[in-house]
């Protein structure tokens, strides 16, 4: 029988604190976005991804890596996103078996829209709260979780592109 290991007082502590943001942080984002440009997050988050990409264009296996998401979540998400003429999809011409989703006019001008609003929100929930250091501390921090989580730095990179 191997011995089972228990979180500390101050780990467990610390642990709570950290499951209650990753509970109530997507609520309050999502909430913002939907009042204020008629986006889940997640929407946002794929228009984003693709906002930041060369060309606007992503393959669809590359946007679902850079959002987290199963293809068939992304797929899902990007046809309501083709619906309300802000994505579209063609064939990928380097490969033909692949697809792209690409931002469209409108949908470019719905993330700059929405930035803002959300940029606002993240300050005012996450940052404001915090100094200098602790901003420092929390870069640091969650870049020692994510060596566990993402160590292929999918989630993190500055600038999406298609590998």
């Amino acid at each position: 029988m191997t011995d089972v290991r228990w979180l500390s007082e101050d780990q467990l502590r610390a642990w709570k604190k950290l499951i209650a943001v990753v509970e109530l942080l997507p609520g309050a984002l999502e909430s913002q976005l939907q009042r204020d440009s008629s986006l889940s997050h997640f929407e946002y988050f794929t228009l984003a991804m693709l906002s930041e990409a060369p060309d606007r264009t992503l393959r669809m296996t590359s946007l679902a890596a850079h959002t987290n998401a199963t293809l068939a979540r992304l797929s899902h998400v990007v046809t309501r996103l083709e619906k309300r003429g802000l994505v579209r999809r063609e064939p990928c011409a380097e490969d033909r078996r692949a697809t792209n989703a690409i931002l469209t006019p409108a949908g470019w001008s719905t993330v700059v829209a929405a930035a803002p609003g959300h940029a606002g929100n993240v300050l005012a929930t996450v940052i404001d709260p915090l100094t200098d250091a602790d901003v420092a501390d929390l870069d640091r921090i969650m870049g020692r979780i994510l060596e566990v989580l993402d160590p292929a730095h999918v989630m993190v990179d500055a600038v999406p592109t298609d590998d």
